[in-house]
C-alpha cells in the first residue's frame, strides 16, 4: 500500500505557503493545481508566459488557445496576466519564483537532479528545468519512488545527464516525503508503508527522523 498519484499531488500541495509564486513542472506536478487550498493566495507561473493559472478545465470547457508549458489546456483567473517567454524566464532567472515542483528521472543523495533526457532516446528539448532549478528559491521533486523496471529513482549518484547539482530540497514519492540535507532524510511515511519498504526500494542510505 502507498499513496496514489492524487494523494501524492495533495501532499505536494501542502508544501505551498500563502503568497507563494509557484511553477509546476510538466507531468504529474501540473495536477497539484487541482489540490491547492482555496484559502491560500497562490500564484501559478508558466514558462510559456502566464502568471495566474487556474485549475484544469472541465470536459467540454477547454480553450485550445489557453495552455501551459506542457501544452495542456488550463483555465485563467480574473487577475491572470500574459507576457512573452523572455519575460517569463526573466522572472525565473531573477529569483522571483518561490517554489518549483518538478518531476524527475533520478535524484541523488546530494540533491543532484536528472530529469531532462535518457541517452539514446529522442529528446524534444530540455525545456525550462535548468533555469528553474538555478533560479527558483526552493525545488521539490514529485515522482514515483521506483521506475517501471523496479529500480530506485533516489540514488547514491545520478547516472543520467544532470539538470542541476545540489538543487533539490525535498522529494515526495508514493512511499513518503524526504528532505535532502546531508543525505536523504525520511520525514513522513505514506499510508501503510514501513521503514523496511523504504530501505528495500531506495538505492542509497536513508536516515529516519524521530
Amino acid at each position: 500500500m502507498s499513496w496514489n498519484r492524487e494523494q501524492m499531488c495533495l501532499r505536494a500541495s501542502q508544501e505551498l505557503k500563502d503568497g507563494d509564486y509557484v511553477n509546476l513542472g510538466i507531468g504529474m506536478p501540473t495536477l497539484v493545481a487541482n489540490h491547492i487550498e482555496k484559502s491560500l493566495d497562490i500564484t501559478l507561473q508558466s514558462e510559456n508566459g502566464m502568471l495566474g493559472m487556474g485549475p484544469f478545465p472541465f470536459k467540454g470547457e477547454e480553450d485550445s488557445d489557453l495552455i501551459n508549458a506542457g501544452k495542456q489546456t488550463i483555465t485563467s483567473l480574473p487577475d491572470t496576466s500574459y507576457f512573452s517567454s523572455a519575460e517569463s524566464f526573466a522572472m525565473i532567472r531573477g529569483g522571483h519564483i518561490d517554489l518549483s515542483i518538478l518531476g524527475a528521472l533520478q535524484v541523488s543523495r546530494d540533491g543532484d537532479l536528472a530529469n531532462w533526457m535518457i541517452p539514446g532516446k529522442m529528446v524534444k528539448g530540455m525545456g525550462g528545468a535548468m533555469d528553474l532549478v538555478a533560479g527558483v528559491k526552493k525545488v521539490i521533486v514529485l515522482m514515483e519512488h521506483n521506475s517501471k523496471d523496479g529500480s530506485s529513482k533516489i540514488v547514491e549518484n545520478c547516472s543520467l545527464p544532470l539538470t542541476g547539482k545540489g538543487v533539490v530540497n525535498k522529494i515526495i514519492t508514493n512511499l513518503g516525503v524526504f528532505e535532502v540535507n546531508n543525505g536523504i532524510n525520511l520525514i513522513e511515511l505514506a499510508d501503510n508503508v514501513t521503514k523496511e519498504d523504504i530501505l528495500e526500494k531506495t538505492d542509497t542510505d536513508v536516515k529516519f527522523s524521530s
